[in-house]
């Protein structure tokens, strides 16, 4: 599911292209749900929410139906103007939590202990070179757990099931690469796609958009980077 905001001003949103558009501070989507934004001049935000994990879960109730637009009033007790890179390192989860805060949703169950293997799992997915496939399988075998004991222990430790985090970690390596200036070929090939259309088509199923949306809005963001190569 998305989180879209202004951080300032408004936006325009529809969910179904007979729907006229509404203009709002925000929108959260529902999951799988097609959905329309217009930027109406603002600077835009946007967050996706994996719906399977406990936030996702807690948000997803404070969702009527296919959408819910947010009000001005409960924009103002979000941080808009946090750095998009902060929100998927460290302060992610403060910030996912001050958004059901504003949005008056219970935060989730505290998250229990995490088991040593998944710690190593993650260790593992997070520092593999993006040319090396990580299979459920191998991942399994490195841990010392079965395969089916790894994806038990992953949801209830992480709060996603493995292949979910597996797919959203090759798209946020992918935005960050695209954000240092490099060309979608190449981000494709160093975030783990098997090519540019294998890319293009996880962003619109996960996203919401294309990979080039993305990287023009890069061009104009105050957040970009520069590659590195």
């Amino acid at each position: 599911m998305h989180v879209v905001l202004a951080t300032e001003g408004s936006l325009l949103s529809r969910v179904a292209p007979e729907d006229r558009f509404v203009e709002s501070a925000g929108v959260i989507t529902a999951p799988d749900v097609a959905h329309e934004i217009k930027p109406n001049g603002a600077d835009v935000l946007l967050v996706f929410i994996e719906p399977e994990s406990r936030v996702g879960s807690a948000l997803r109730s404070a969702i009527p139906g296919e959408a819910r637009r947010i009000s001005e009033s409960e924009r103002a007790a979000i941080d808009t103007a946090l750095d998009p890179r902060a929100i998927m390192a460290g302060e992610g989860e403060a910030w996912t939590h001050s958004v059901l805060a504003a949005l008056g949703v219970d935060a989730p169950m505290r998250v229990p202990p995490m088991h040593p293997s998944v710690r190593k799992a993650l260790a593992l997915v997070r520092t593999t070179d993006a040319d090396e496939s990580v299979s459920l399988e191998a991942l399994a075998t490195k841990v010392g757990l079965s395969e089916g004991r790894l994806m038990h222990a992953f949801t209830e430790s992480v709060g996603i099931p493995l292949r979910p985090y597996l797919a959203w970690l090759r798209v946020q390596r992918a935005v960050a690469l695209i954000a240092a200036g490099h060309s979608l070929a190449a981000a494709a090939a160093h975030a783990g796609f098997s090519d540019a259309s294998h890319m293009t088509r996880t962003f619109r199923k996960m996203l919401g958009l294309k990979p080039s949306s993305v990287q023009q809005a890069v061009v104009a963001s105050p957040f970009k980077t520069h590659a590195s190569e």
